[in-house]
């Protein structure tokens, strides 16, 4: 949890949230070229699209909230995609998802699990946080986490339906 302390204006938190939706698109997209099963490299690059949409959503909640950077590009250039929303490293996240076991079931789990922390690292910042700025954006993500979750929860209950 070192990479936001509470301190933060909005659009700093910003900032750092639009390099952890970097880290998830790209976890998605590796992911999605490690996996044999082809419904679940599928998945994998949907929800790799998914963030990017997000991270379009995020550049645009930065600039609303002062955020200097005028381009996505230049966001991308300055993003640091290492760490995942989770608040977890991409890496430690690659190694731990175990490919040659991976059906879609498992990618419905391991997506549902990531953003479940996610929605949790967001509301534990939201607490620490005292700036009004800061706790409304914190707030917002909060709420799109929930969406994401709610997708894949329809997801896993279409699935358990047919």
């Amino acid at each position: 949890m070192g990479l936001i302390t509470g301190e933060e204006t909005g659009a700093e938190m910003l900032a750092v949230v639009y390099g952890m939706e970097e880290g998830m698109r790209a976890l998605f997209e590796r992911l999605s070229e490690r996996v044999s099963d082809e419904e679940a490299a599928e998945l994998f690059r949907s929800l790799s699209e998914l963030e990017q949409h997000h991270k379009r959503m995020i550049f645009d909640l930065y600039k609303a909230h002062g955020g200097e950077l005028e381009t996505i590009e230049a966001m991308d250039r300055v993003a640091s995609p290492d760490t995942a929303e989770s608040g977890q490293s991409t890496e430690d996240l690659v190694d731990a998802f175990r490919a040659e076991t991976s059906a879609i079931e498992d990618v419905l789990s391991f997506a549902m699990m990531l953003e479940t922390q996610a929605l949790d690292l967001f509301s534990r910042y939201l607490q620490r946080s005292q700036d009004f700025d800061t706790r409304a954006v914190l707030m917002e993500l909060a709420e799109q986490e929930k969406s994401h979750l709610k997708y894949l929860g329809e997801l896993i209950e279409k699935r358990t339906q047919t």
